[in-house]
């Protein structure tokens, strides 16, 4: 796609699943990619396949919820890499539950990963676009933020509280020439899905009915999220923002 070869890119997450589907596909648009993780060893074991597949690439360690640690990295991928041309905040966790049957603990550790985290990661990386006066921002929230998802209330509290945000980021950055939109996956196959889904039998039933509801007929594949993401980060899209879509084999047709 246009616009992508020797431009710089972070990813949160990076080290698995989504993350790191979204990551190798940069790879291959000669993109230097930043892999950035909670996990190291998962980050350089990502970072090690673009390198090894002729791309460039770097793994960072970190915290998305310690602030500190997020601009410590940020000032460290462009001293590394260069100044950041495109953000990826993929980085997501959840535990299913039942709203009435979590507490505060749950709600706070949800939170400060999946919206304290891409706050964090904005505020530091957005503050150099805006100096720059370019950059592409891609948030991947869920479709739990638009239809909603039973066992997810937290979590969608906190992806639909990204896409607001995304698009009030949007309106305040246009003039920046700074485009931010938000991708939303349903159903797909990793281990956030797993995990969500549980173990043995019951799983099986949750994954045989979502086979079924979905038109193609199938979960979503990490691959089948990381095309759009590119795409949006590209000068294909240079006249996109402030958009929502979702990426679920139909089973979401939010207007």
């Amino acid at each position: 796609m246009k616009g992508l070869r020797d431009k710089v890119a972070v990813i949160t997450g990076g080290g698995g699943g989504i993350g790191a589907a979204i990551c190798r596909r940069f790879g291959e648009e000669g993109t230097a990619v930043a892999v950035l993780d909670l996990n190291g060893k998962a980050a350089e074991e990502v970072a090690g396949e673009i390198r090894a597949a002729g791309g460039k690439a770097k793994a960072y360690p970190v915290d998305l919820t310690v602030q500190e640690q997020v601009q410590a990295t940020v000032a460290a991928v462009e001293n590394d890499l260069g100044p950041i041309d495109i953000l990826v905040n993929n980085a997501g966790w959840d535990r299913a539950a039942p709203f009435l049957k979590t507490d505060k603990a749950l709600w706070d550790k949800i939170v400060a990963v999946n919206l304290y985290g891409p706050l964090y990661m904005h505020h530091a990386v957005l503050s150099r676009m805006a100096a720059r006066g370019k950059g592409r921002v891609v948030n991947i929230a869920s479709d739990a933020a638009r239809v909603g998802s039973s066992g997810e209330s937290v979590y969608a509290f906190c992806k639909g509280g990204l896409v607001a945000f995304s698009k009030t980021i949007a309106r305040e950055l246009a003039r920046q020439k700074i485009n931010v939109n938000v991708v939303c996956p349903g159903p797909t196959d990793t281990a956030l899905f797993r995990d969500f889904a549980g173990e043995g039998e019951q799983g099986e039933k949750l994954r045989a009915a979502l086979i079924k509801a979905i038109p193609f007929g199938r979960l979503g594949e990490p691959e089948d999220v990381a095309g759009i993401v590119v795409f949006l980060s590209s000068d294909e899209a240079a006249f996109i923002t402030g958009q929502v879509i979702s990426v679920s084999g139909g089973l979401t047709m939010a207007g």
